[in-house]
């Protein structure tokens, strides 16, 4: 496969890796560069990419090149690049995939931090170090450079903006993600964290970076965000629509994952439960209580319930009520779910399967009320008007709403509903 020193298997835990670096243990990183018929722009690369780390990066380091199935002279000039430096590594793969790069580099690192950057280093190299700090120390678990975080300094193509701000809402909407860039090449993780996720992960290609971020978060690691400088590569070989389709069908597929269990990795390194420094701190932790749950989510669900009679009524011009209803209470719910995940119950609940499943559960009980509703009044009403279907929804939805909230706040929710009922 390529000159990569293999890794060692380590009694060492989290927190003994983090004492002896405390203690003065030097941290390894390795810096994996995937490449795909990169003669050209390899040699530079690496040369900007050493002379920073030698310079300016206080951890042991190595690069490791992964080419990607080139048909150009790459592999050829990665093994020059590594006769004349002991510290550039070459793996060589018979077929192309970021993502199988990547999982292949950093599954056989022997290093205590893996990192990835692109060749074009479109990513401001000012920005390594503090991704890879929070590793060493052992704050967080993976480290990501954001291009849409606040601080962040990009220039690219008005298209390419949209695509990216577009296809990261769709994330935070569809599967309530915390990160803000999940496609950003510039990435970093501990190794011992992120070993047992590569498993799991089962894109080979673009979609890697959100998998891998996604199944992060789901299985409660905690993700940190550097705002970095960002220029857009012109010669990018990223088939833009083609990609964001395949990220689409990605994302549906880690929802089925979640629903089903599949997401859930085991043997993770877990991270205590937070606990406050001054004793004195613990007055600051009260619970919002019941009331003001009850305040945050009688707001929500009236947005949510506001916006779902209008896209009810919009839908209606062109399809039946129970199709119409179903598009408009599957928008909104996104919304109000992380919303109150957020606001109302301040996260509570975790993000296991059961909270998922039940949470499907209890939108499928709220859809049977209003689309039997809606029925019952077609039944009763021929042919009703268009206000006296939105009425009939505006009430059942309120009903709906309560007993969503009951649900939620007793059951999806149980160990937050009943701390804030003390």
């Amino acid at each position: 496969m390529g000159s990569v020193t293999m890794r060692q298997e380590s009694d060492e835990s989290p927190t003994d890796l983090i004492n002896l670096w405390s203690a003065g243990r030097t941290a390894t990183v390795d810096v994996v560069v995937p490449v795909y018929n990169e003669e050209r722009a390899l040699p530079g690369c690496i040369k900007v990419l050493s002379t920073h780390l030698a310079e300016q990066f206080p951890f042991a380091w190595t690069i490791t090149v992964v080419d990607n199935a080139s048909t150009d002279a790459t592999l050829r000039v990665a093994r020059e690049l590594a006769e004349s430096d002991k510290r550039v590594r070459v793996v060589h793969l018979d077929r192309k995939g970021r993502g199988h790069a990547l999982r292949t580099a950093w599954g056989a690192s022997d290093a205590d931090v893996v990192v990835y950057m692109d060749v074009d280093l479109s990513t401001g190299l000012d920005a390594l170090l503090p991704l890879v700090v929070p590793l060493v120390n052992g704050h967080s678990d993976i480290a990501i450079g954001s291009r849409l975080a606040t601080g962040a300094r990009t220039i690219r193509s008005p298209r390419r903006e949209l695509i990216s701000r577009c296809y990261n809402t769709l994330i935070r909407l569809a599967h309530g993600a915390r990160f803000s860039d999940a496609q950003c090449g510039f990435k970093a993780a501990r190794a011992e964290v992120i070993r047992p996720l590569l498993g799991h992960v089962h894109d080979g290609a673009w979609f890697f970076d959100t998998e891998l971020l996604l199944l992060a978060e789901y299985n409660g690691l905690r993700v940190h965000e550097v705002p970095v400088d960002w220029v857009e590569d012109v010669d990018s070989r990223v088939q833009v629509w083609r990609t964001a389709w395949d990220d689409i069908r990605g994302l549906v597929r880690v929802a089925r994952a979640k629903a089903s269990g599949a997401a859930t990795v085991p043997n993770l390194p877990r991270r205590p439960d937070p606990r406050p420094s001054h004793p004195d701190a613990m007055l600051a932790q009260r619970d919002p209580g019941l009331l003001w749950q009850v305040l945050l989510f009688g707001v929500i669900g009236l947005v949510s319930t506001v916006a779902t009679a209008l896209l009810y009524a919009l839908m209606r011009t062109w399809v039946s009520p129970l199709v119409a209803n179903l598009i408009a209470l599957t928008a909104t719910t996104l919304l109000n779910t992380e919303a109150n995940r957020k606001l109302t119950f301040a996260g509570a609940g975790g993000s296991s399967r059961r909270v998922h499943l039940q949470g499907l559960l209890v939108f499928a009980l709220y859809y049977a009320l209003t689309s039997g509703a809606l029925l019952g009044l077609l039944w009763l009403v021929p042919r009703p008007s268009r206000l006296l279907e939105v009425a009939v929804l505006l009430a059942t939805s309120a009903i709906g709403t309560a007993g969503r909230f009951a649900l939620l706040r007793s059951w999806v929710f149980a160990s937050r509903g009943k701390r804030g009922s003390k």
